[in-house]
């Protein structure tokens, strides 16, 4: 059972349900994309709970989180990778929060991808965390919005999952598994009123990111978060890359034919 710790220990405000705060379940919380989301969510007055490993990273951004104007906040500490954890720890998040509008799936691991071509325990530990892991939670939060009627389950893939390439073939796999998994999600649930959006960023500076060669052109983290709120708001589900212009250069890259592209050092 996932570790759960409370950043508030007053129940929800009672509001007019004209008014009533949007209630965002965020998985992987403290990844830097996340975080930069969920502040724009707290401006807005918004109901929050924050799912990470470090119990000291989270009651921190809870603490920053409520000063921002965020109406409720609340935590659990938990290994997302523990997927026996998975139905216990959503269902108590839902029930603090006093119900879901938004689940934002925002965790992952790069991987190192030398020792993931010499290792299999992992390469298998990247693929458990970035497809098997979200899968799992997925398949609970889809099931439970169905079951509503209505909700948006957000999930950060990458363009690293457009196309198999050298340096990160690993990761690029696990994303490429999560794209499809989720775009065959929203084709079965989008018709039950519930909206899947697959986001792919292009490289972003982050933490994740800091020690990566040209991490100095890479997008703004506060421009990236601005684009998935604005997407989520709207709740139509799709396909969006962030920034917009990696929709094009995918498209190229993606078109590339095989003969051509195995000699590309990418």
């Amino acid at each position: 059972m996932a570790e759960t710790t409370s950043a508030l220990q007053t129940p929800l405000p009672q509001h007019d349900a004209s008014h009533t705060p949007k209630r965002y379940l965020v998985l992987g919380a403290t990844s830097g994309i996340a975080e930069a989301t969920c502040r724009i969510w707290a401006a807005q007055g918004a109901n929050i709970f924050l799912v990470g490993r470090s119990e000291n990273k989270l009651q921190a951004m809870a603490a920053d989180l409520r000063v921002r104007g965020a109406a409720y906040v609340d935590i659990a500490v938990a290994d997302l990778d523990k997927l026996e954890d998975h139905a216990s720890l959503m269902a108590h998040a839902i029930t603090q929060l006093g119900g879901l509008d938004v689940a934002y799936l925002a965790f992952g691991i790069l991987g190192d991808q030398p020792q993931a071509e010499a290792d299999a325990a992992h390469a298998e530990q990247i693929l458990h965390t970035n497809l098997t892991a979200p899968v799992s939670m997925l398949t609970w939060l889809a099931n439970f919005c169905v079951k509503q009627g209505r909700g948006t389950l957000a999930v950060l893939s990458s363009v690293a999952g457009e196309r198999g390439r050298k340096s990160n073939y690993v990761y690029g796999a696990s994303k490429a598994g999560l794209t499809a998994f989720v775009d065959g999600l929203r084709n079965r649930i989008d018709r039950e009123g519930v909206a899947v959006l697959t986001i792919k960023p292009g490289p972003v500076k982050t933490a994740m990111t800091a020690g990566m060669k040209g991490n100095e052109k890479f997008a703004d983290v506060n421009e990236v978060a601005k684009s998935i709120a604005d997407a989520i708001a709207k709740g139509e589900g799709g396909v969006m890359y962030v920034p917009a212009k990696w929709r094009p250069i995918m498209a190229v890259i993606r078109a590339i034919p095989d003969s051509m592209f195995k000699k590309l050092n990418l």
